[in-house]
């Protein structure tokens, strides 16, 4: 028997922070999601499965129109075509969207309850699948600990869209439960959604986050898809990783410390870059690119923040299939600030003001009131919930203190502020 255990969909969800750049990949992102579950239902097929499972936030909230709906309807009528049903429960976006609800469900779907966990038996398979749908956006009860008992001679799947504890921070705490809650039913596996990054918890019982089928902004980034998994005599004996994404985020570090020429780093930039393409086997890869380490260059990086920007981003260009989202530059001088400047100096004194100065989201704002005024007018699905436009924690907020620091230090040095 083999089934696949998919999650987060978000059909029609946007893809965070490309749209708003004017050389961004339009069409890549336009229909990612769409092009994605395309992939699901392609390889449901060729892999000739039993049932694909979803475990919540098939949506991504209210829909626009229609059309997602009936895109999810027309896809998963060639699974129906195929002798192939669909077990879903719905997670917080899904029970965020008063269209959801009404939208009529093909007959090879099973939509679990939201009242209360109920269960379904494939008696061909030897399958039971329990699950149960969130009925409002916000789910604090712990659902699992009214699943019912492990149904005998059965291989028995629980579905759940749950923070699972532990992940706390990372996303929501919806349907909260600990891995003994799950152990304590006696299923054999655990189909979970929610948490986007793929995990597996746990074997004995299998406990699985597939994470979602394509990532839409730099923190999903990595492999995305759903999990493959292989039944034999009521025992998991391989689970496999379906890559479906069609654009794929990364984060591409380059350490800088052996450069001491622009000429050199701009070689290392390009062979990370084209390392990071070929490991996304022919998708368009939008990459987040931190140069690091302690190099001679340091200072004329600093310098010319901008400039080098557009010159790593015409540089991922012409790769192709290559797309720089943002440039991070993390170097560090390679001489100490007491052999730069003399300790009699204005400079210094500018260095001692910015160390000793205590940053967070209120003095920023005050002290760049602009700030507040632009985030007003951006688009506000830039912004996830809750989330602000400036860092909140202390770390952030040190980390960025810091890069003034070197931005100030790099300039001076390079016009001569030691003089």
């Amino acid at each position: 028997m083999k089934f696949i255990h998919a999650a987060d969909i978000h059909l029609d969800s946007p893809l965070k922070g490309l749209e708003t750049y004017d050389d961004a990949p339009v069409d890549e992102i336009r229909g990612a999601t769409r092009r994605a579950f395309d992939n699901l239902i392609e390889s449901a097929i060729a892999e000739e499965v039993d049932f694909v499972l979803i475990a919540g936030d098939l949506y991504d909230g209210d829909w626009k129109d229609y059309r997602t709906g009936l895109f999810f309807v027309d896809r998963i009528g060639r699974l129906d075509k195929a002798g192939i049903p669909v077990f879903i429960v719905s997670g917080n976006h899904d029970a965020a969207s008063q269209t959801t609800k009404t939208m009529p469900l093909p007959e090879n779907v099973t939509l679990f309850s939201t009242r209360k966990p109920s269960s379904k038996q494939l008696k061909e398979l030897g399958v039971v699948i329990h699950g149960q749908s969130y009925a409002s956006r916000a789910v604090t009860d712990n659902l699992a600990v009214n699943f019912p008992p492990r149904k005998t001679d059965y291989f028995n799947i629980g579905l759940l869209h749950t923070s699972l504890s532990g992940k706390e921070g990372v996303h929501k705490p919806y349907a909260p439960c600990s891995v003994e809650d799950l152990q304590t039913k006696g299923y054999d596996y655990w189909g979970l959604g929610h948490v986007h990054k793929r995990e597996v918890i746990l074997q004995d019982p299998w406990i699985v986050f597939p994470g979602n089928i394509q990532g839409r902004h730099i923190r999903e980034n990595g492999a995305k898809g759903a999990s493959l998994v292989v039944v034999e005599d009521n025992r998991v004996i391989e689970i496999k990783h379906l890559e479906l994404d069609v654009l794929r985020w990364t984060n591409c570090v380059v350490d800088l410390s052996s450069c001491e020429t622009t000429d050199s780093v701009y070689e290392h930039v390009r062979m990370a870059l084209e390392e990071e393409r070929d490991l996304a086997n022919n998708r368009t890869v939008a990459i987040r690119l931190q140069l690091e380490g302690r190099c001679p260059t340091h200072a004329q990086l600093m310098d010319r923040i901008e400039q080098w920007t557009e010159e790593f981003r015409g540089l991922a260009a012409g790769l192709g299939n290559v797309w720089l989202e943002k440039v991070l530059f993390r170097t560090q001088r390679t001489i100490p600030i007491e052999e730069i400047v003399a300790d009699n100096t204005p400079m210094i004194g500018l260095l001692q003001s910015i160390q000793t100065m205590n940053l967070d989201n209120e003095q920023i704002l005050a002290m760049v009131p602009e700030l507040s005024t632009l985030k007003n007018k951006l688009p506000s699905h830039l912004f996830d919930e809750d989330e602000s436009m400036l860092p909140a924690d202390q770390e952030s907020l040190l980390e960025l203190r810091e890069e003034v620091r070197e931005l100030l230090i790099a300039k001076l040095v390079e016009h001569g502020g030691n003089t």
